[in-house]
């Protein structure tokens, strides 16, 4: 495929397919996407409207295989490596044969010898160099449409035929005394040049999914498995679920899993973009392509193939890229009239020049009427979106940000509003203990030895933050008997014959211990977003305890960036509102929305909507998917769960609430490359065309050779392309603290 209506005739043809429900064909990766009823025609139908359209059908996409557009890509470069190179050095010697009065040592040869012999040159860089331009051209023709080709293919050849008639038959054009000027020059540049085009603009294709490609590439080929207590190496492809894999320092994990013994840190920077080692011990995941770096363990295979992390990534990447952002349908509108209007632009020229202006000249309505043609760039506007969008998704997978396509990238451009989910998204999901307030007379490490043998036997969120504080005070556990919990109260039981109590003001009170002058420090803790627990013994209180949900590390900073970016930020949690409010304060987030059960999510996110807010939605946990389907922007932070990250539309691979605004910064960027192409591609056609007619004649005298029309038409493809590539070196400037 070669430009936009090149697409779009081949999704047109694809619908006509019975029972397809919809297509979308990328012109930068050369896939379509085709979603279709159960009771379709099947692949072969594909295959056969692929080939009537005039194109070549290399498959489907497999997991298991190699990439067939990358082969492709490959031979089609080196196909028009060749050419370029015949193409240049036969025009080099054309041009110099076109202006012989230019070149002294040319000065002898005759003038009408020379011209067949720029003839039987100028033919095979025309028909053979510049063949895959007829070749398009035909192809479209029999399917009564045109393309780029055409546009190319009609200019060349006007411009060859003008020159052989003038060569063959000089007295059709002139007088008997006056030899016409030939353009066997133009006619070789213009193949020439728009090859070069073309084979650069291949190559930066080529560049746009080099993301891919190192994802691709990180695959591991084999395995070191264990069966029967016989160590083998096999191929990755060989290796079954329950598998136990071993894995040596230096190596590649082969697949994904769970870690069986032995113990390592294993670096996960391709999924997660995170350059810092992850421990490893029994129980951990590890995944395929992360690479061992210090121990050896054993692991039991728990997905293979397509199942495995690296496999989805890849397939969500190729996804994202095949997408078509809402701002490509403006291009789509433009492509699907753009070359019969050029073709009506380059005849209504050629008929001025021709017929309407004073003293007429054939060759000058000729080599405006071409140079209308040539100029004119379709390729520019397809190339615009799906080239900057796969340089932005492919950054985006290689920093652990998986954006799932045209529509998210161009939603996150429009955002205003950022909400945060709190637990486990701001804070770590993980109460723990902040503050230990014993009353005269008893040593805070008592006051927390009391509360930990407690309780050491207790299932209670609370318990694990107070087992976690005393282990790192290095405290042990005492025995203690009849424990029993209160729910929503506190818990009980016995230590050395006195009662031992941990909970609220009113479970205290009721078991017959008073709770006296502790309210001044408790509103105080409650201010700070605090939980206050009292603990006694023996009828008198010992103290209190504090506990929190700690902000996670990068929360206050990813806050501050997003306000940066003149983004409005808010949070949404289940707390009360005293809590909420002094989290906010902690964090720099001025809007809560505080007391929203889990199921009443979604619909705060839809009333902040309806104000006209384009809003992204920050979660991870289960109770999180439907507020994240239903903001603009679904942001799910990686360690959560699978429904929040399907429901959303970026996946953030690390737990660091610093790469939301990274992503959304992402988003900009990319949507940005993507206006910037638009832009450029439009100006181009809508100042290079009329210039190419002619319209600067009578105010200086400027006329648009058609060898300068071609290389502006090379160039302006070449020029998206490299636009877009520009995106890597921009993100790559963008700092990653604020």
């Amino acid at each position: 495929m070669s430009c936009s209506a090149c697409v779009r005739r081949v999704e047109n043809a694809l619908r006509e397919i019975p029972e397809v429900n919809d297509v979308a064909v990328n012109l930068a990766t050369g896939r379509a996407t085709v979603s279709h009823a159960p009771g379709w025609a099947g692949i072969e139908a594909l295959r056969q409207v692929i080939v009537d359209q005039g194109y070549e059908f290399l498959g489907i996409t497999d997991d298991a295989k190699e990439d067939p557009i990358g082969e492709a890509r490959e031979r089609e470069i080196r196909d028009l490596r060749i050419r370029f190179t015949v193409g240049i050095v036969l025009s080099g010697i054309i041009f110099a044969g076109s202006m012989q009065h230019w070149f002294p040592f040319l000065a002898g040869i005759p003038r009408q010898p020379l011209l067949i012999v720029l003839f039987l040159l100028t033919t095979p860089v025309v028909f053979w160099v510049g063949s895959r331009f007829f070749i398009g051209a035909l192809k479209a023709a029999r399917q009564k449409t045109t393309d780029m080709n055409t546009l190319v293919a009609v200019g060349a050849f006007a411009a060859w035929l003008y020159s052989s008639l003038a060569t063959f038959f000089p007295l059709f054009f002139a007088g008997a005394e006056i030899m016409p000027h030939v353009y066997y020059d133009g006619a070789a540049f213009i193949v020439t040049l728009i090859i070069l085009g073309r084979l650069l603009e291949a190559k930066a294709k080529g560049k746009t999914s080099e993301a891919i490609q190192r994802l691709m590439g990180l695959k591991p080929k084999t395995a070191r498995v264990v069966r029967d207590g016989i160590e083998s190496d096999i191929p990755i492809e060989g290796v079954i679920k329950g598998d136990m894999v071993i894995v040596r320092p230096g190596e590649k994990i082969p697949t994904d899993g769970v870690v069986v013994s032995g113990n390592s840190s294993v670096d996960e920077s391709m999924l997660t973009g995170e350059s810092m080692p992850v421990e490893k011990q029994a129980g951990a995941e590890v995944f395929a392509a992360t690479i061992n770096r210090t121990g050896s363990f054993t692991f039991r295979a728990t997905r293979i193939g397509a199942e495995t992390a690296l496999a989805q990534i890849i397939r969500l990447v190729e996804q994202a890229q095949e997408s078509k952002a809402p701002i490509q349908r403006l291009a789509d509108k433009v492509a699907s009239v753009f070359v019969p209007v050029v073709f009506g632009i380059a005849l209504v020229t050629f008929v001025v020049w021709q017929f309407l202006v004073p003293d007429p000249v054939f060759s000058r309505a000729l080599l405006n009427f071409i140079s209308v043609l040539v100029i004119a760039c379709p390729c520019a506007l397809g190339l615009a979106t799906p080239t900057a969008v796969m340089v932005g998704t492919g950054i985006g997978a290689e920093n652990g940000i998986l954006i799932k396509g045209g529509e998210s990238l161009e939603n996150a451009y429009r955002l205003r509003t950022v909400v945060f989910d709190k637990t486990g998204t701001l804070t770590r999901g993980e109460p723990e203990v902040t503050d230990i307030i014993s009353v005269p007379g008893i040593s805070p490490m008592d006051l927390l030895q009391a509360a930990l043998d407690i309780e050491a036997v207790s299932e209670h969120p609370l318990a694990r933050a107070v087992l976690e504080s005393a282990k790192q005070q290095g405290l042990h556990a005492g025995p203690v008997t009849g424990f029993e919990a209160v729910s929503g109260l506190g818990v009980m039981a016995f230590r050395d014959e006195k009662m031992l109590l941990l909970g609220n003001r009113r479970f205290l009170e009721g078991e017959g211990t008073p709770v006296r002058g502790a309210e001044e420090e408790v509103a105080r803790l409650a201010a700070e977003g605090k939980t206050s627990v009292f603990v006694a013994e023996g009828g008198r209180v010992l103290g209190l305890l504090a506990f929190a949900d700690q902000p996670k590390t990068s929360a206050a900073a990813a806050v501050a960036m997003l306000k940066r970016m003149g983004l409005k930020v808010a949070m949404i949690t289940g707390d009360n509102a005293e809590t909420a409010k002094a989290m906010g304060r902690t964090l720099g987030i001025d809007r809560i929305l505080a007391e929203v059960l889990p199921g009443d999510k979604a619909a705060e996110i839809d009333r902040l909507r309806e104000t006209g807010e384009v809003v992204a939605m920050v979660g991870d946990g289960i109770n999180d998917a439907p507020a994240l389907a239903a903001a603009d922007i679904g942001i799910a932070v990686g360690a959560g769960t699978d429904a929040a990250i399907e429901a959303s539309d970026i996946t953030l691979m690390r737990d660091d609430l610093l790469a939301v605004p990274r992503a959304i910064r992402l988003s900009f960027e990319t949507m940005r490359t993507i206006r910037h192409n638009l832009f450029w591609a439009f100006i181009y056609n809508i100042i290079g065309i009329p210039i190419a007619a002619g319209v600067l004649y009578p105010i200086w005298g400027i006329l648009l050779n058609p060898e300068f029309a071609a290389a502006a038409m090379a160039m302006s493809s070449v020029s998206v392309v490299t636009n877009s590539l520009h995106l890597r070196r921009r993100w790559g400037r963008i700092p990653e603290q604020p």
